[in-house]
């Protein structure tokens, strides 16, 4: 894969102080957040409803801000953002459906466990977001499709391009820093949660590289997040931080 953006002044203004932010206040902010909804979940019936609404709220602004920093560069292309087809559309198709089936079939088989009062591996780092109610797996639902095409236009796409064209690196490099950024919002499921972030981003990203366009990254974001967001909930979530 190979991109060549040109940032504007603007352009280049607007993908920094996103970047800058993702590094340094959206770790810190993203725990705070989510160690507020763990304490309130159990006796606020709302608490996850506005945790979700504004996280939707937050992603789509920052997805805007990639957007007009996009807009703002005529030397950068839709293209260079990951905002294209696939060079080898057989090829995403095929994985498409290969994590369709991984999706599904893991899916089944927590939901099984979760019946069997098994220990799930990971929930107890994701509890406090686990719906409940038919309205809050809708939002959740919402959540993680937001999740997923923002997320990845940020973090892949802006990122990346931001690295090349306004930092002069080479793509790799620019992948490598933008998932070191990615892998650092995980922090708010705590030190475990860093990690799972590092891997769940290294698959995202060679997706991304290995094809040139955001397409796949979104679509298997999109369904291990729905799929982990429909996990069995617990019968009393904890009271506690949003440490693994």
């Amino acid at each position: 894969m190979t991109i060549s953006p040109d940032f504007s002044m603007p352009g280049a203004a607007i993908a920094g102080a996103l970047g800058g932010y993702l590094l340094l206040v959206e770790p810190w902010l993203g725990r705070r957040m989510y160690a507020s909804l763990a304490r309130r979940r159990a006796t606020q019936p709302r608490a996850l409803v506005r945790y979700f609404t504004l996280s939707i709220t937050l992603w789509w602004a920052f997805a805007a801000l990639a957007v007009a920093a996009l807009l703002l560069s005529p030397g950068a292309t839709a293209a260079d953002f990951g905002l294209a087809a696939p060079e080898d559309p057989l090829y995403v198709i095929g994985a498409v459906l290969l994590f369709a089936v991984v999706a599904v079939v893991s899916g089944r088989a927590f939901r099984e466990m979760a019946r069997e009062g098994k220990h799930i591996p990971g929930r107890a780092a994701i509890e406090a977001m686990l719906p409940r109610t038919t309205a809050e797996r809708r939002l959740a639902m919402a959540a993680a499709v937001t999740d997923s095409l923002c997320s990845e236009l940020v973090y892949r796409g802006l990122l990346i391009a931001f690295g090349v064209g306004a930092l002069g690196l080479d793509v790799h490099v620019a992948a490598a820093l933008a998932l070191a950024v990615y892998a650092l919002a995980g922090w708010y499921q705590g030190g475990s949660g860093v990690l799972v972030f590092a891997l769940f981003g290294t698959l995202l990203t060679g997706l991304y590289l290995a094809t040139g366009s955001l397409i796949l990254p979104v679509a298997v974001h999109a369904m291990l997040t729905v799929r982990d967001l429909l996990i069995p909930a617990p019968e009393l979530p904890r009271a506690q931080g949003g440490t693994a």
